[in-house]
């Protein structure tokens, strides 16, 4: 695992597969201690939460659950625009029911804060939100805490595992750090 280069950043290994793998583990481990009997919907947020959200649905055990995609995106290139976007929407009725949000990363929280209000709006019993990173520094949104949390990480800016750049380094196994 050597140094990558992505557009015009330099990126060095961070995160391997194989910690990954013990990551997504323990987040479901602890999902599935509290949604036993719950019949919950994931709800995976694309383009981003596509690897973890297929590799967590795997180690979810002992209840029947199902699976949608919603695209919500407030970035462009390495910053967020502070703009949070729906994209495509939920076609499920979820009234009444327990959804679990999957994020491939909270930064900020304006994605999620908008994610959470426009899901209120359709009477869930419950959300809760899992999250592969975290940056609890950087939430500058009310509100927007996660209850499930694969790692916190700094301020650096990271690639693979679905996170990208610009839309390249999604399909990495591996998760990478920016070098500037």
């Amino acid at each position: 695992m050597g140094n990558i280069t992505i557009k015009d950043k330099t990126f060095r290994p961070y995160i391997t597969a194989k910690q990954l793998e013990a990551i997504v583990d323990r987040v479901a481990d602890e999902i599935n201690r509290d949604i036993e009997g719950k019949k919950p919907i994931f709800l995976a947020t694309l383009n981003g939460a596509f690897m973890f959200a297929a590799d967590l649905l795997k180690r979810i055990k002992n209840t029947d659950c199902q699976i949608s995609f919603i695209k919500i995106s407030s970035y462009s290139g390495t910053e967020t625009t502070g703009n949070a976007k729906e994209l495509i929407g939920l076609n499920e009725d979820i009234s009444g029911r327990t959804i679990i949000i999957l994020e491939d990363i909270i930064e900020t929280g304006i994605t999620m804060r908008n994610m959470l209000d426009k899901l209120a709006a359709h009477n869930p019993k419950e959300i809760k939100i899992a999250t592969l990173m975290y940056k609890p520094h950087r939430v500058r949104t009310e509100g927007v805490k996660p209850d499930y949390v694969g790692m916190e990480t700094g301020d650096e800016f990271i690639v693979g595992y679905g996170l990208d750049y610009d839309g390249y380094g999604r399909n990495l196994s591996d998760i990478y750090i920016a070098t500037e």
